[in-house]
């Protein structure tokens, strides 16, 4: 049982690390391509998103990728 836990904790600790590096790069570069309104936001605004993309990286990655806007 401790080996499954273990695994466990590895898998969601991986999951976290792409999350935190996918969350800044997304904030700061990809955001603006999904939507126009966030070239403008605020610093601090970025980073109340900042644990929801986190979270949420799979599904804004591929909402990225299949953005047109350049």
């Amino acid at each position: 049982m401790e080996i499954i836990i273990n695994i466990f904790l590895l898998i969601l600790s991986v999951y976290f690390i792409i999350g935190l590096l996918f969350g800044f790069y997304f904030l700061f570069r990809g955001a603006s391509k999904i939507d126009p309104l966030m070239e403008n936001t605020k610093t601090k605004v970025r980073f109340l998103l900042f644990p929801g993309v986190v979270v949420t990286w799979p599904f804004l990655i591929g909402r990225l990728f299949k953005s047109k806007t350049p």
